[in-house]
């Protein structure tokens, strides 16, 4: 499927998408694991950008040279800039089986509609009192939370490896989503190549993150942009359908590394010294993978609660057990999944094609 077919997709299902202006750890800290440093008051047309950079495929201008029309221009794509939330309770436009994306942070609990952010693809919100941007891409199935200071992100309407390339609105700089790092774009031509600061996003069911945090804010359908949320213009994931379910991609892909289907979904885990991708099904069928990144051993842990997995440096090759959805140490003490005691890396759901695309020196388990 072309940029215009593309355009006329959204377009259809989205109630004139192309046509209108504008793709955690629960309990987390607001620097995150992997974010540089402590959080400062936000600074008007800054960025705030992690201590280290994450790897890149390939130098940012070649990265540049893959970037391609999605179809919608800039900001056609709008995002949520003034997001509003209801109760569990009034959420009675989600299904139980519908994904959404949950975070924590500092007690407070939010979740975001997957089939709210398929039309928008950036939330610009706040969390317990920091400025953040939640980014979700439907081409690639990622969702990544990032700390945006002054800012805001937008949609810039361009794809890399059929990755949302988000732009910040102080420096206009691109930054492929996945990659969380930026890269030279038309509107900055010489941006810093710096990472961004990230928060984790749990992808799961909304009767899953109710069940875990029944007192969430949701993301309301209120947005102030005429859309018709019962619909999604690429499918559908509850039952997975169209392009969630088929092998086709709209876009030419950066791999054609078939090691697994295109659309299968990994867990996904990058430091600046490499990446690893634990394949999602593993997961739930092993409970605990043991694996490696940039020579350092990392552990796996699947989380049956919410359907999820967390990645953690091991560096000491403590040994685990998964028992009756907890992992237990040697010592016989219990841990939730999302709580061992070791340096969490940080670690998000993607399309096998995606991730392999971006990081072709990953290593694989599965």
């Amino acid at each position: 499927m072309n940029s215009t077919s593309r355009r006329r997709f959204l377009a259809v299902a989205g109630g004139g998408l192309g046509a209108l202006a504008g793709c955690s750890s629960l309990q987390e800290s607001p620097g995150g694991p992997s974010a540089g440093g402590d959080t400062d008051t936000p600074v008007p047309g800054t960025v705030p950008t992690a201590d280290e950079r994450l790897p890149l495929p390939m130098s940012p201008e070649a990265l540049r040279d893959e970037a391609r029309s999605g179809g919608p221009s800039k900001d056609g794509i709008p995002s949520i800039d003034q997001p509003r939330f209801v109760d569990a309770g009034d959420a009675d436009f989600i299904d139980p089986g519908d994904p959404v994306f949950g975070v924590v942070r500092d007690d407070v609990a939010k979740a975001y509609p997957q089939k709210i952010l398929v039309h928008h693809e950036i939330v610009n919100d706040e969390l317990a009192g920091t400025p953040v941007s939640v980014t979700y891409c439907p081409l690639t199935g990622t969702v990544q939370g990032f700390e945006r200071g002054g800012t805001t992100f937008g949609v810039s309407g361009r794809l890399i490896n059929n990755n949302l390339v988000m732009y910040d609105r102080a420096t206009e700089t691109w930054w492929p989503q996945i990659l969380a790092t930026s890269i030279p774009g038309p509107w900055n031509e010489t941006p810093d190549i710096e990472s961004l600061r990230e928060f984790r996003l749990v992808w799961t069911t909304w009767e899953r993150w109710q069940t875990h945090r029944p007192e969430t804010e949701v993301l309301s359908t209120d947005t102030g942009h005429a859309r018709n949320y019962s619909g999604d213009p690429y499918g559908g994931y509850n039952p997975r359908t169209g392009y969630y379910k088929n092998d086709s991609l709209l876009f030419p892909a950066l791999s054609d590394d078939d090691t697994f289907d295109r659309k299968t979904v990994v867990m996904g885990a990058r430091t600046p010294n490499g990446a690893a991708a634990f394949l999602k099904d593993a997961l739930r069928e092993n409970g605990l993978m043991a694996g490696e990144i940039g020579g350092t051993p990392v552990l796996a842990v699947y989380d049956t609660g919410l359907d999820t997995a967390y990645v953690y440096r091991n560096v000491g090759e403590g040994s685990f057990e998964l028992q009756d959805g907890t992992a237990v140490g040697e010592d016989g003490t219990r841990y939730d999944p999302d709580d061992l005691p070791l340096e969490r890396i940080h670690t998000f759901d993607a399309m096998w094609f995606a991730w392999a695309g971006y990081y072709p020196e990953t290593n694989v388990y599965e």
